[in-house]
């Protein structure tokens, strides 16, 4: 996700009429509550939390469909920025919880490889997978590609070739300063997603309806405290990014909106190129017997 060619195709994304329509779309799904459980979909919606997974489906696809090394607990702690303990911790609770299982590695049995189960697979790559739904409603398409991603095995791919990209050039947000801090908090993504979703409410024509942006809608859909989403706000607050009233928003920084409507574009481009690809691909491309 670089070079001119790459972010003057995000910025004529942006210039449609439509853009701001559909981007207020993806903001509202983007805060509908999730099919994952609590206590893991809080767990999932931090970064370096998110990370973790993100790899391991990374992993799992690589050596079942690429050839690549086996997935082992000690191949995705050298990956990760957490330490190798946090690491350890995190991935057990993902066990607990059946979001990942393990398996004897048929030519070792000491080995344990992890495999993502389905539905950690459609967590991580919910966000891939709303951003083609965008480009598909974006460019009217009927099928869309967004549909094809229902299948496990095919979002897998995506996150794969997603983490095979951040694994070659480094992460997707980094061009896109507030997005990443905001991404390294608990729930600070989907909270921005709610504000932006608000300020589109107010000023787009057949935008969906806001969120409320009160304490307690907004923990019960983040499904953390309210305390800790009183810190995001103040937190925004003060870096005079965005404001509210206890309900409503009152203001948002226009250059912060800007930042996100690229970023917005950049992504629905990134993960559309993507899906196409594999969508393009016969069903069983790339699989290498287990």
């Amino acid at each position: 996700m670089t070079g001119e060619t790459f972010f003057s195709r995000a910025s004529e994304l942006r210039d449609r009429p439509n853009f701001r329509t559909v981007l207020s779309e993806y903001c509202h799904d983007t805060i509908a509550p999730a099919e994952i459980g609590w206590p893991t979909h809080k767990m999932l919606n931090q970064a370096g939390r998110y990370l973790v997974s993100f790899m391991l489906i990374h992993n799992d696809h690589a050596w079942r469909r690429h050839g690549g090394q086996r997935p082992t607990l000690t191949a995705l702690q050298a990956m990760v920025g957490s330490s190798p303990r946090q690491t350890a911790a995190f991935v057990a609770t993902l066990k607990a919880a059946r979001y990942v299982t393990v398996e004897a590695d048929p030519d070792d049995a000491r080995l344990k490889c992890l495999r993502a189960a389905p539905p950690l697979v459609a967590e991580i790559g919910r966000p891939g997978r709303l951003f083609v739904a965008a480009m598909d409603r974006l460019a009217h398409r009927q099928p869309g590609l967004a549909g094809v991603l229902d299948d496990s095995e095919r979002l897998g791919e995506l996150v794969y070739r997603s983490a095979s990209h951040v694994l070659r050039h480094g992460m997707l947000t980094e061009p896109f300063p507030r997005i990443l801090r905001l991404t390294r908090r608990d729930c600070g993504y989907p909270l921005l997603t709610a504000i932006v979703g608000a300020h589109y409410a107010a000023s787009v024509p057949d935008a969906p309806s806001a969120t409320p942006l009160s304490l307690r809608v907004l923990a019960d859909r983040l499904r953390v405290s309210r305390a800790h989403v009183g810190n995001l706000l103040q937190e925004a607050d003060a870096a005079g990014w965005f404001r509210t009233d206890g309900r409503c928003l009152t203001f948002l920084d226009p250059s912060l909106l800007r930042e996100f409507e690229l970023w917005a574009a950049c992504q629905m481009i990134f993960y559309d190129d993507l899906a196409s690809e594999i969508c393009a691909e016969p069903r069983g491309q790339g699989a290498v017997p287990a």
